[in-house]
């Protein structure tokens, strides 16, 4: 298999990116009328994220799929979607549970909040509307998906070349991966990059991007998990 070069993989994930946004912020133009103060004034209604998520995602791992079709690959394999290893499978539950309760841990300590605010106003929201369960499956399955083919599938293909700089290229994709997570603040930013860098490894060890689709999906519901404690019994 010859992957796209580092460049041509940076530009067609950017590409890929940017139209799913794209398409995104006309879906809020189209649900607020263009109304620019009512967003600003609820910027993470539960709706309006469901609706965002699932187009963005579905456009993003369309135009994916797309790019790596022309390229005359075979999608699955290009993109790592093959089954995981049962050992694999382990090692990842064991990682994500300490890294979990060892990050939760720093940020209590670190007199920090656990529960975002804008993941307390997403679910309030959502759920006063009626989309809670149209917001858990864009979050826990739609988000993860769309992300794990971007991150650990095409640009990890494309710029892991060596088992020698592995690191590398991984810690390159988790910054990027972490920066764009923009409505997080610094130290929720770098929770993300920490994650990154274990899904990326992971990645690295298994081969398969299915295994980090379900990891980060399984980091989705335990911080839903996490919301919904905080707003029914913590308010």
């Amino acid at each position: 298999m010859k992957p796209l070069g580092y460049l041509a993989t940076l530009l067609w994930g950017v590409f890929a990116f940017v139209v799913s946004q794209t398409v995104g912020v006309l879906v809020l133009w189209w649900l607020y009328r263009g109304d620019a103060a009512a967003l600003a004034a609820e910027p993470y209604n539960g709706v309006a994220i469901t609706l965002v998520t699932l187009a963005t995602n579905a456009v993003e791992v369309a135009l994916l799929v797309s790019i790596v079709a022309l390229w005359r690959q075979n999608v699955g394999e290009y993109l790592a979607l093959g089954v995981p290893r049962a050992d694999d499978v382990k090692l990842a539950v064991v990682s994500l549970a300490l890294f979990i309760v060892g990050g939760d841990a720093v940020i209590y300590l670190a007199n920090q909040q656990i529960v975002p605010p804008f993941e307390a106003q997403a679910y309030q929201t959502a759920r006063a509307s009626g989309w809670l369960l149209a917001l858990a499956f864009a979050a826990i399955v739609v988000a993860p998906v769309g992300e794990e083919l971007l991150f650990r599938g095409f640009l990890f293909r494309g710029w892991i070349r060596s088992q020698r700089r592995a690191w590398i290229g991984i810690a390159v994709i988790s910054m990027i991966f972490a920066g764009l997570h923009v409505q997080y603040d610094a130290v929720g930013m770098l929770q993300i990059f920490g994650v990154g860098l274990l899904l990326g490894w992971l990645r690295w060890r298994s081969g398969s991007t299915l295994l980090t689709i379900g990891c980060h999906a399984f980091v989705n519901f335990e911080s839903s998990v996490e919301t919904f404690v905080k707003v029914h019994w913590f308010p």
